[in-house]
C-alpha cells in the first residue's frame, strides 16, 4: 500500500572540495543565469553523503576558483543539459560527479589550454537544489528536506519535526535502488549503522499511523492508546491508568469489530481497533 506515496514525491542535495596542484594566468568572472532555481537549501561546509560525496546535479550552484588568483571566479548553475559554462574553457558536464571529479576536469581543462601550469581548483557549492529525501506520514513537518551532507534517517526525522504521539513504533526506509527497510524508531537514537543507516538522494521515508485501541469507563485515564507488541488486556488496563476504586477487572467488556465478545481473557491480546469497558463494581 505504501507503493502510492513512494511514486508521489522524490528528493535530493550536499558539499565542497579542493584539487591541489599549484598557479599561473589569466581569466574572468561568470555569473548565475536570471531564472532563479527551485527551493534549495544552502550550507557552507564541506561534506559527502555515503563515501562517494555529493552528486551533482541540475539546479545545483557551484562556485569555482583558481586558489591564489583574483583573476579566476565563476559562480554558476548546473543547466538542464548536466553541464556548466566556465571562463576559459567553455562547458563541462557537471552533473552525476562530484565536486572533486569536477575540479580534476577543471585543472586538466585549464592545463591543456595552456592557461595556467598547475592550477590549484576550489569547487563549493553555493545551493543545493537537486538533491532531497522525501519524508511523509506521521511526523511534524513532511515534505521534502534537502541534503547538502551525509544525514543518518534520524537527523532527517529531527529536521522534520520528529515523530507524532500517533505515529507507529517502526519507519519504513524505501531507498532510490528500490530496497526497503523497516526501522524502529527507539533503535534510531541509540543505534549504529545498521538501525540508523545513512540517507541517499532520492530516498523516501514514510512513517505511518499507529495502530490504536479504545479505553473507556471506570478507568483512570480513558482515551485512545497505541497497541504495544504483545499487549494484553491486562497491559492495556494500565496504559488507561487502571481502574478507578468504583471499576472492576470481572465487568470488563470487549467489543471487536463492532460485536462484544463472549468470554473476556485478561491475559488474551488486544487487536487493533478494540473497544475496551469497564463496568462498576456492583458494591
Amino acid at each position: 500500500m505504501l507503493t502510492q506515496f513512494w511514486n508521489t514525491m522524490a528528493g535530493s542535495a550536499g558539499t565542497a572540495a579542493i584539487l591541489a596542484l599549484s598557479v599561473p594566468a589569466v581569466a574572468m568572472a561568470q555569473t548565475v543565469p536570471a531564472s532563479p532555481p527551485p527551493a534549495a537549501a544552502t550550507a557552507p561546509a564541506a561534506a559527502s553523503v555515503g563515501d562517494t560525496g555529493y552528486i551533482l546535479g541540475t539546479g545545483d550552484v557551484i562556485e569555482v576558483t583558481v586558489v591564489g588568483r583574483e583573476d579566476y571566479k565563476a559562480r554558476v548553475r548546473v543547466q538542464t543539459d548536466g553541464t556548466v559554462a566556465l571562463p576559459l574553457i567553455g562547458s563541462l558536464t557537471a552533473t552525476g560527479k562530484t565536486t572533486l571529479q569536477l575540479s580534476a576536469e577543471i585543472v586538466k581543462a585549464l592545463k591543456a589550454g595552456g592557461y595556467y601550469e598547475k592550477p590549484v581548483i576550489s569547487v563549493e557549492i553555493a545551493s543545493y537544489s537537486s538533491r532531497y529525501v522525501t519524508v511523509l506520514g506521521e511526523v511534524g513537518s513532511p515534505g521534502l528536506v534537502p541534503i547538502d551532507r551525509a544525514y543518518r534517517v534520524s537527523e532527517i526525522l529531527a529536521r522534520v519535526g520528529g515523530a507524532k504521539p500517533s505515529a507507529a513504533d517502526n519507519l519504513t526506509l524505501r531507498r532510490v535502488t528500490g530496497e526497503e527497510l523497516q526501522l524502529p524508531i527507539v533503535a534510531l537514537a541509540t543505534g549504529g549503522e545498521k538501525e540508523d543507516p545513512y540517507v541517499n538522494p532520492g530516498d523516501k521515508l514514510f512513517l505511518a499511523s499507529a495502530e490504536t485501541f479504545y479505553i473507556y469507563g471506570q478507568v483512570a485515564a480513558p482515551g485512545v492508546y497505541k497497541v504495544d507488541t504483545d499487549m494484553s488486556l491486562r497491559k492495556a488496563l494500565a496504559r488507561g491508568g487502571g481502574l478507578t476504586p468504583s471499576g472492576s477487572e470481572k465487568r470488563v467488556k470487549v467489543f471487536r469489530d463492532g460485536q462484544e465478545m463472549k468470554k473476556v481473557d485478561l491475559n488474551a491480546a488486544v487487536t487493533p481497533g478494540d473497544v475496551v469497558v469497564v463496568g462498576e463494581r456492583l458494591f
